[in-house]
């Protein structure tokens, strides 16, 4: 997996000392980010916020004063954000923060390295992400990838994941990445098939194989559905 040059910057905000330090150590193996600030509460992360840029958060949930997913929306979602909490039924909340990963605690360290493969995933893409070049009718695409120009069906599309200020275009093949908005995407006509399950995703309703009152499965992936999304599912739920 390439490198980064540098080092993103991350902050780790939890009101307990152990499990701080245990996220510090779980980082330390993975060199293409750097922990450059613990918190043990909100309030102090903002105030080093202003003094400190960050790139990756590690957020607790469950703190004294403003908890963790009510700091996740101080910040805004331009940087990465995984919670990590003791409470498993956070989870679909967190999600809906626009979270890269939930890790229920105690923290274990194959779980662990499995969300920073995630995270590095989705910063290497963010920083090597081609521009999104044209629509082509109603049926065809053109992305750039690499130096290349590739023509991507939309029908061949599974689902788009929002990724900050870009697009994840899913196929069976292979993954993009667009500098575009997700809902921006949704407004074109190339993409009227598809249903917003989310705020990260919409899927292309003919891949859906089933849905649960708090999970879609598309093809071979399973998303989360947020609350407010339920309501554009109830017509595909009823049709025979």
């Amino acid at each position: 997996m390439p490198q980064t040059i540098q080092p993103y910057s991350a902050m780790i905000v939890d009101d307990n000392e152990i499990d701080r330090l245990t996220t510090a150590l779980y980082v330390r193996p993975h060199s293409f980010i750097k922990v450059t600030a613990m918190c043990n509460s909100a309030s102090t992360a903002i105030e080093a916020l202003k003094k400190t840029p960050i790139d990756v958060f590690f957020l607790d949930i469950d703190m004294p004063g403003m908890d963790g997913l009510a700091l996740r929306q101080h910040i805004g979602f331009a940087q990465a954000c995984i919670f990590i909490t003791a409470y498993p039924d956070y989870a679909v909340e967190g999600f809906e923060h626009a979270a890269l990963d939930f890790i229920v605690k105690p923290l274990q360290k194959e779980r662990f390295a499995r969300a920073m493969i995630r995270l590095q995933d989705y910063l290497d893409v963010r920083h090597k992400a081609e521009l999104f070049e044209c629509s082509l009718g109603a049926n065809t695409i053109f992305i750039k990838d690499g130096h290349s120009q590739v023509k991507i069906q939309t029908h061949e599309v599974i689902y788009l994941e929002a990724l900050k200020d870009y697009t994840s275009i899913v196929t069976n093949r292979k993954k993009y990445c667009v500098h575009s908005l997700l809902g921006s995407l949704l407004q074109q006509d190339s993409f009227k098939s598809f249903v917003r399950i989310h705020r990260s995703y919409a899927v292309q309703k003919n891949f859906i194989k089933k849905i649960t009152s708090q999970e879609l499965h598309v093809n071979n992936f399973v998303l989360p559905i947020g609350r407010s999304y339920k309501h554009f599912l109830e017509d595909i739920k009823n049709t025979p």
